[in-house]
């Protein structure tokens, strides 16, 4: 096996998406395992450039992991010819200048999503990468993961017939950060720090809609701040400014209409913290993160509403589980590895930045949706 070695400069890795998802459980992940494979006698090997503000934090976590590069000069690591690929976790208002930066220095790029603070920023950044010939991709994981490729499985297997609904359940409670620690940063509660559950979850449905069951035609939201309050890190009050739940309707191209309720003020009754029922008129399948229990039309009973008696059985026990049939590695990493093998070998690979920027336009039209009370057309993009 011949090593060939991919240096990718890592921004925003002391963050906990950047550090947990990115470094620890993708880029060490595939270190761990010896490298990529790329099927030609060849192993790509990355090497990570930890790149963020806090000296003290990329110090202490190059050594924990044995690193032993890291900067808090990103001008410097982007001047540096060696570096192949810039990734960027950082908050999302710093993203776009970063970027644009690595793409004019000619760093092949992968973000988080959202790519951009706005749809003509998102689009711009895709037409930079186009112009400049470097290849580029936004985070989209939730479709590498083994409730949705579960679901998939059912979709391209003919299961439901004709889809008619997709109603998606997604959120938890996050406590206010006054007598609990906040499970999430306080930027994501302050509009002017480019936080809102809106700008954060809208790109996630975009692509989960579109890859899954059609592009989205139509959107009409309504978004809510409901704990209007919120405690910092530091133990201090601070006006919570972004919404904390938006509840939307998507239409699909081809009729698919889909009910997406998200929020950060909302206590868990569910088996998964985000849940999709999907019904056809063949069958239905209730997918999540990792599990997906599914119901013929042949096996559906025959429910009948009667409130003046007891239920006597349980509706979920008459769901069947669908089975695992394959190894499902961490979705985050699966994504990673396409993408290095798209640096490498050039193969085809669909979620880039105009990608990204799709979701950046439904969460731009959520949110213009909801200011106006009206409906809103997605109009399709095209660079």
């Amino acid at each position: 096996m011949t090593r060939r070695t991919v240096r990718i400069a890592m921004n925003g890795v002391t963050g906990r998406m950047g550090y947990r998802q990115h470094l620890v459980r993708s880029v060490l992940a595939l270190r761990e395992q010896g490298g990529l494979e790329l099927g030609d006698g060849t192993v790509l090997w990355p090497e990570p450039v930890l790149v963020g503000r806090r000296e003290h934090a990329l110090r202490e976590m190059a050594g924990h992991h044995g690193l032993t590069e890291w900067s808090t000069d990103l001008d410097a690591v982007l001047a540096d010819g060696t570096i192949d690929i810039y990734f960027d976790a950082q908050v999302t208002s710093a993203r776009e200048d970063a970027i644009r930066k690595a793409i004019t220095a000619g760093k092949h790029i992968y973000t988080e999503k959202p790519s951009a603070t706005g749809l003509d920023a998102a689009l711009g950044l895709a037409r930079l990468a186009r112009d400049a010939g470097v290849k580029h991709g936004v985070v989209q994981d939730k479709v590498f993961l083994p409730g949705l490729l579960k679901l998939k499985r059912l979709i391209d297997g003919g299961f439901f017939g004709e889809i008619l609904s997709v109603r998606g359940e997604f959120g938890y409670w996050v406590f206010e950060g006054d007598w609990q620690d906040a499970q999430r940063p306080s930027w994501n509660y302050r509009a002017e720090d480019g936080g809102g559950i809106v700008v954060d979850m809208f790109p996630h449905w975009e692509y989960v809609l579109h890859e899954l069951f059609g592009r989205v035609t139509t959107v009409q939201a309504h978004v809510a701040t409901h704990i209007p309050q919120r405690w910092d890190e530091h133990g201090k009050p601070y006006a919570a400014t972004a919404d904390d739940a938006a509840y939307g309707i998507f239409q699909l191209e081809g009729g698919v209409v889909a009910q997406i309720n998200s929020s950060w003020a909302v206590r868990v009754n569910r088996d998964e913290l985000v849940e999709f029922q999907v019904d056809g008129t063949h069958g239905s399948a209730v997918a999540g993160l990792r599990n997906c229990r599914m119901q013929h039309r042949a096996a559906t009973p025959k429910p009948v509403w009667n409130p003046d008696l007891p239920v006597s059985h349980s509706f979920r026990d008459q769901w069947q589980e669908v089975p695992d049939n394959e190894p499902y590695d961490n979705g985050f990493k699966a994504q990673w590895e396409l993408f290095l093998r798209h640096v490498a070998l050039d193969e085809p690979y669909t979620w880039d930045l105009l990608a990204g920027a799709r979701g950046v336009q439904l969460a731009e039209l959520g949110l213009k949706s909801s200011a106006e009370g009206r409906r809103y057309d997605v109009p399709e993009l095209a660079l």
